[in-house]
């Protein structure tokens, strides 16, 4: 069942529309003159029970102001490390750039930058992918976004399902929950997914549907 899978898992999808104050404008692309914006997303935050299996990310959006773009990306967060299913994660991302010809290094390069909490100078997960902006073509982007999105569910249902039986002990739950206090950090402080939605007049809850239940510091 699912309650043997999640501990918490949240699915946001969000329209919203409006005005920037003036303070938050000069952040987002193509708003300072009069912070006007349209902005669709799907955000989808998975923290698992069994340690072994890592906190799932995924999040897709299009925003328009003067100008419009897409954005997301996809990471995982392990707390006990696993470099086959690393390299399995990476390559299937590294397939849907090379499909859409988008440049997976830049945008893994992009994760790795984005995902860091300089107050611990460590990453918050292994990365992923990661992207803003893509403006060149709105059907070829669209496409990118909607397969970066078909990617990211065959990968989350391949991962569980190889570790969804293994045995975890109460060393293994404190790991988890330790990684899950660099996680907080990380949303709190520094995730413009956060930012964006508490500026822009979103629900609370929904906007911080990414805490997990539990965490240690």
């Amino acid at each position: 069942s699912c309650g043997d899978i999640f501990e918490k898992v949240g699915v946001n999808k969000s329209t919203v529309s409006g005005k920037f104050k003036k303070k938050f404008r000069h952040k987002i692309l193509g708003a300072h003159k009069n912070g006007k914006y349209w902005a669709s997303g799907i955000s989808v935050v998975a923290h698992m029970k069994n340690p072994k299996i890592p906190a799932i990310h995924f999040n897709t959006r299009f925003i328009v102001t003067s100008k419009s773009w897409f954005g997301g990306g996809v990471d995982l967060t392990p707390c006990i490390k696993d470099l086959k299913e690393k390299n399995y994660f990476h390559s299937k991302l590294k397939k849907v750039c090379k499909e859409n010809n988008k440049n997976y290094l830049k945008y893994k390069k992009w994760c790795d930058e984005y995902f860091f909490l300089p107050h611990r100078n460590e990453s918050r997960g292994i990365g992923g992918i990661f992207f803003d902006y893509e403006s060149s073509n709105w059907e070829k982007d669209f496409k990118f976004v909607r397969e970066v999105g078909l990617s990211f569910l065959e990968i989350s249902k391949n991962i569980i399902k190889k570790k969804i039986n293994l045995k975890y002990n109460d060393k293994d739950k404190e790991k988890q929950l330790s990684k899950r206090g660099r996680y907080v950090e990380f949303n709190l402080l520094y995730d413009r997914g956060t930012k964006f939605g508490l500026n822009s007049g979103g629900k609370t809850e929904a906007i911080l549907m990414s805490l997990p239940p539990e965490a240690k510091w």
